[in-house]
């Protein structure tokens, strides 16, 4: 039987400096070898040597033009008005384009310009010496370098290789990586299983495939291993015995008791780093073992991409002698504040989209486990270490992730969370050209905010007044008494408890959650749901604090009834579609009408106006009232104040 000992952290360091351990420990000269391969496979490989032409290019003097080679000092004489008259096969000679040129010829005329006669042709101009000509070696001239060492090599090289007469090239060999998914808890995403509580699809070492192979790395990955340190050992003994210059050992490195990579790694070499002063990516760590580089990332999706972004890929790259790549930079405004803690760097990605003439920058969920916020960025910022976050309305430098170009073509909204959106986005999406719906949820009073900020391009909305028992109209004239912006509904929905299948604490009325005992998730504050939910503990005559759970906030719907789902609540205000997608049950307690802010000066824009079409459907209302707990009376109508749920 094994003795746990929680892993504890060396020290963390800078990612930086962790880099340069792992360069100083490796032999790149001993590890990665010069490979010959074919000229016509070489594109994406770095060359190990310079190249030299055995070839000119062309390698004889050819036509450039359709029409008749001569020589151009018999043509001197030709004048307007004075034609020459020359003989075809004497004094002048017919070719097409790339045709060598005859011997004595140094010139050609176009076919354009010649009047052809019974033997031969007439001209009005004189040629000039190697007038419409391509000349021995005008391309390249042999013996001359083509592309120096550690050139990457092009598809447009590949041309230029070739006419040199360069059959094969001398490569860097590509970098190999053994990727070894460890864990009790993952299951092999191969045998397409069905997780049950405490099981994970292992998914990390597919990600790190692709990137690695991004990178022109060749990837391979074993199936997972156990928690067993004999079973890891073995692993990574066989990996190292391989042809792979890089080994990566997926979830190992954390603190938690039954990580056991850091005394693999030690059994065969030794620890670099262990810990970086990053976010995601803190337990990160480096190793050397047979002169080989082993990376232990962790667990957590989005740390394990820091590690390799952050750490093996200068590795790998510095390996293969290929050069840094760079993104691209854009200074973007974040819509809200991004707090942060001292000491670590931190990586926030960010939604982003053009708005006017600027660059707004939504911050997406920081969850180490949060894979989507990935897949759903346009940029990444780094807060340094020396800061405790970024204030809203902030202007910040943002790597960017995707073209430039793909921005301006991104509608942005924020504000409330409605499943509808994600409809929405997907029809849009379906246009010719495609349009980018980018939906950030904070809350309706977050998208007014937004509005005013001009910080999107639309807003999401359900902000019931009791006063006037109107919607978003009296909130719009209390923020933004000066804007012009027209409001247009998407759906009215049904809003009420979302509870466990068969409701196990017979929860019926909100009059339920005043003695504290059944747990409760909320919205955040701002939020349209909240701002109802609060609305109805007034009616009732219920203090927010007596209510389990009213100081735990979520941000979207989906989010609250995941919390049923798994237990971590009891219950908690969203939609019936939100319920409805994950098999809970409801309990009514409103319809509300959620509408669309527009600013005026968007009305007109493709984008807006492709909404607009959409929310006309008949096909696009048919799609809402399938998600359940949605009505269409109103989607599409422009609303007046006082219009209210309508008829």
């Amino acid at each position: 039987m094994h003795s746990h000992k929680r892993n504890v952290y060396l020290h963390t360091i800078p990612i930086r400096e962790a880099v340069n351990k792992a360069i100083a420990a490796l032999d790149r000269d001993a590890l990665v070898r010069p490979v010959r391969i074919p000229t016509h496979e070489a594109a994406g490989h770095v060359l190990s040597e310079a190249v030299f032409a055995r070839f000119s290019s062309p390698t004889f003097h050819s036509a450039a033009m359709d029409g008749y080679a001569v020589r151009a000092a018999s043509t001197f004489g030709a004048r307007e008005g004075a034609p020459m008259e020359l003989h075809t096969g004497t004094d002048c000679f017919a070719v097409n384009t790339g045709n060598p040129l005859p011997e004595g010829c140094d010139a050609v005329i176009m076919i354009e310009h010649v009047t052809t006669i019974q033997d031969g042709i007439r001209i009005e101009a004189p040629a000039f010496p190697w007038q419409h000509v391509r000349r021995i070696g005008e391309d390249i001239v042999a013996t001359e370098m083509l592309f120096p060492q550690n050139h990457r090599v092009s598809p447009y090289d590949i041309g230029a290789l070739l006419s040199a007469g360069i059959w094969d090239v001398r490569v860097w060999e590509p970098i190999r990586i053994a990727i070894i998914p460890t864990g009790d808890e993952v299951l092999d995403f191969t045998t397409r299983p069905s997780p049950k509580a405490g099981q994970v699809v292992e998914s990390n070492s597919q990600v790190l495939a692709a990137l690695a192979r991004q990178l022109g790395c060749e990837a391979r990955r074993i199936p997972p291993v156990a928690d067993n340190p004999t079973a890891l050992n073995e692993a990574l003994e066989q990996c190292l015995a391989s042809d792979a210059h890089i080994v990566i050992i997926c979830a190992g490195s954390s603190a938690g008791s039954k990580d056991f990579t850091r005394r693999t790694i030690e059994s065969c070499g030794e620890i670099l780093v262990h810990g970086i002063s990053a976010m995601p990516g803190k337990p990160s760590l480096l190793g050397a073992c047979k002169g080989k580089l082993v990376v232990g990332a962790p667990g957590y999706p989005v740390s394990t991409i820091v590690c390799f972004e952050e750490l093996a890929t200068p590795v790998i790259r510095w390996l293969g002698r290929a050069e840094e790549v760079r993104h691209p930079r854009i200074e973007v405004e974040l819509t809200r504040k991004a707090a942060s803690k001292l000491g670590v760097e931190e990586f926030l990605r960010l939604a982003v989209g053009k708005v006017d003439d600027k660059y707004v920058a939504t911050p997406l969920p920081r969850g180490a486990g949060c894979i989507t916020t990935v897949s759903r960025a346009q940029a990444l910022t780094r807060i340094p270490a020396n800061a405790e976050g970024i204030e809203q309305n902030s202007l910040v430098t943002a790597e960017l992730m995707v073209p430039e170009e793909s921005l301006r073509d991104i509608l942005v909204c924020v504000g409330s969370h409605d499943n509808t959106l994600d409809i929405l986005a997907d029809e849009l999406m379906g246009k010719t050209p495609p349009i980018r719906f980018s939906s950030s949820h904070v809350g309706s009073m977050g998208g007014i905010l937004s509005i005013r900020s001009g910080s999107c391009h639309l807003a999401g909305a359900h902000l019931f007044d009791p006063d006037t028992g109107d919607y978003n109209f009296p909130f719009l004239q209390r923020y933004l008494p000066d804007c012009d912006v027209t409001l247009v509904n998407l759906a009215i929905r049904h809003q009420g408890f979302i509870v466990p299948k068969g409701n196990p604490r017979k929860l019926q009325t909100i009059r339920d959650l005043a003695d504290g005992d059944i747990r409760f998730m909320n919205r955040q504050r701002g939020a349209g749901t909240r701002i109802l939910f609060d609305h109805h503990l007034r009616e009732a005559g219920i203090a927010p604090e007596l209510v389990a759970g009213y100081d735990k906030e979520e941000f979207t719907h989906m989010a609250v009834a995941v919390n049923v789902l798994t237990g971590a609540a009891d219950t908690g205000l969203g939609i019936f579609a939100a319920a409805r997608a994950l098999a809970l049950d409801f309990v009514p307690l409103a319809r509300e009408r959620y509408d669309l802010i527009i600013p005026n000066r968007f009305m007109d824009t493709p984008g807006i106006q492709a909404v607009l079409r959409l929310l006309n459907s008949p096909t696009f209302h048919a799609r809402i009232e399938a998600l359940g707990g949605y009505e269409t009376t109103l989607t599409g109508q422009i609303m007046q104040p006082g219009t209210g749920l309508g008829a």
